[in-house]
């Protein structure tokens, strides 16, 4: 299975329904590198999600597991233990170069927490944690997300954040009760629940449309540079 089977699908997937998901079971294939961070929380489910639409999925544990990606996904768990634990293993600053360098990231639940301004400091935004209440608060909800066609989102919130505050650049995608919990800025995506507990995967299809973007625009760049060596120009 081709990288442009991979986008293709996504795209169908993303403009349509769940019943457009694959059925889980299917093989894995040869699509776009995705690491999951798995230092803590549910980022084997995010693995399971990734190769039922083609992706292949790799746990990201240290720096040099974050080589070859084309893409990284922060996924939900305690978003305190986690963050020490990215600041333990020195993950930090590579993450943070990681995005600095156009590649796309993908933060759910704490995974959102973690790219807000007061950690990462990756994107303009400022998450309130539990802010729909602890544990025993936790509920499922109809989401509609902006760019995802007609049907809702069944959406999972466990000790949910959502967004207090975002920047001009940031777009909001979708919302419950007027908060934010489902939002891009550039090459960045976050969403507040934990699209990885249904079978509904149009949201890992998206980012994995925001990956493919990302590499068209890197062979682009690179189809361009080597023009103008072939034509004795300077790169």
């Amino acid at each position: 299975m081709s990288r442009t089977w991979t986008r293709a699908a996504c795209s169908r997937i993303v403009a349509g329904s769940v019943e457009a998901t694959p059925p889980a079971g299917e093989p894995a294939a040869a699509g776009p590198r995705i690491g999951v961070l798995a230092i803590q929380g549910d980022f084997w489910a995010h693995s399971g999600a990734l190769r039922r639409l083609g992706a292949v999925a790799a746990e990201i544990r240290r720096p040099d597991h974050l080589e070859g990606l084309d893409a990284l996904i922060l996924p939900g768990g305690e978003s305190t233990t986690m963050y020490m634990g990215i600041e333990s293993y020195g993950l930090d600053q590579p993450i943070r170069s990681f995005v600095g360098e156009g590649r796309p990231v993908f933060g759910t639940c704490a995974g959102l927490i973690m790219l807000d301004r007061a950690h990462l400091g990756l994107m303009d935004i400022e998450a309130r944690r539990n802010a729909f209440g602890r544990q025993v608060r936790s509920f499922e909800q109809d989401v509609h997300v902006q760019g995802l066609g007609d049907e809702p989102l069944r959406a999972v919130f466990i000790r949910a954040p959502w967004i207090e505050d975002a920047g001009d650049g940031v777009e909001v995608l979708a919302e419950v009760d007027g908060h934010p919990v489902v939002a891009r800025e550039r090459n960045m995506l976050v969403a507040a629940f934990h699209p990885e507990l249904t079978d509904d995967l149009r949201l890992h299809a998206l980012f994995l449309a925001m990956v493919g973007e990302h590499g068209e625009q890197g062979r682009s760049s690179a189809s361009r540079r080597s023009g103008l060596l072939q034509d004795g120009s300077p790169a």
